[in-house]
């Protein structure tokens, strides 16, 4: 077999780092996998597991320290599936994280992880935006992603083109309602806008639904894109538990 190139955005796989991450991709995207790396030092249930479920899906295993090491940037990754990318469409029907202009690859990650913890399992990317596929990325969701559908759209309007009768909520700093006054108009089908990490959602989104703003201390000027998104989306989703009651 070809052999593995250093990750790239031009490359049209990419590397599912740690036995957990692992797991999750085969249990809900096996169609995906391509080849098993496993360290020298590789044991334990959670390989077995793994290797398990590779030769029933057909999928080749082979030891590749070097690759693991290259690609986690640390010599305790013991286990990595190469997989093919893909892209999901979003469901009308479902609550969704939109996420504008994000840069950071941690932030992304771990706002997708978050996204899972909160029932938001369709999630728009607009471009430009750190690459999804990047291994940091799908490391620090901790393998959330493949619990996601995820869709890149390479401007904003694309993404209003497509779903044309949703209840939009952009989230800016000089939102016009404070989050714990917002009600919900359309508990399934809503969006959660939120903006890149320095600048923010432009003026304009305002325009686009009912502008939320996260009530904070003054000692702060702004939260972390990560933790402002999980605040947000734990909120909805409570929020929208008590509309259905």
């Amino acid at each position: 077999m070809p052999s593995l190139e250093p990750y790239g955005k031009k490359l049209d796989y990419s590397y599912c780092l740690g036995s957990y991450p692992c797991k999750l991709l085969l249990e809900n995207r096996p169609e995906s996998a391509l080849r098993l790396l496993l360290s020298a030092d590789a044991q334990g249930e959670g390989v077995d597991a793994l290797r398990k479920r590779c030769v029933e899906l057909g999928v080749r295993e082979e030891t590749a320290q070097k690759v693991l090491r290259r690609e986690s940037g640390k010599d305790n990754c013991f286990a990595a599936i190469v997989f093919k990318k893909f892209q999901s469409a979003l469901k009308e029907d479902a609550p969704h994280a939109v996420f504008c202009q994000i840069s950071d690859l941690g932030n992304l990650g771990t706002a997708m992880r978050s996204a899972v913890g909160f029932g938001y399992r369709d999630i728009a990317l607009v471009r430009p935006c750190a690459d999804v596929f990047d291994p940091h990325v799908l490391r620090a969701s901790m393998g959330a992603f493949f619990l996601l559908r995820v869709h890149v759209y390479e401007r904003f309007g694309d993404y209003l083109s497509e779903f044309t009768s949703r209840a939009m909520y952009p989230f800016m700093l000089d939102g016009a309602r404070p989050l714990d006054d917002v009600a919900i108009k359309a508990p399934r089908a809503h969006s959660l806008i939120f903006g890149n990490e320095a600048a923010g959602l432009p003026a304009e989104f305002a325009g686009y639904g009912q502008s939320v703003k996260i009530p904070q201390s003054g000692s702060i000027d702004s939260l972390n894109l990560a933790v402002a998104a999980s605040v947000a989306m734990y909120t909805f989703n409570a929020k929208t538990k008590q509309f259905e009651k």
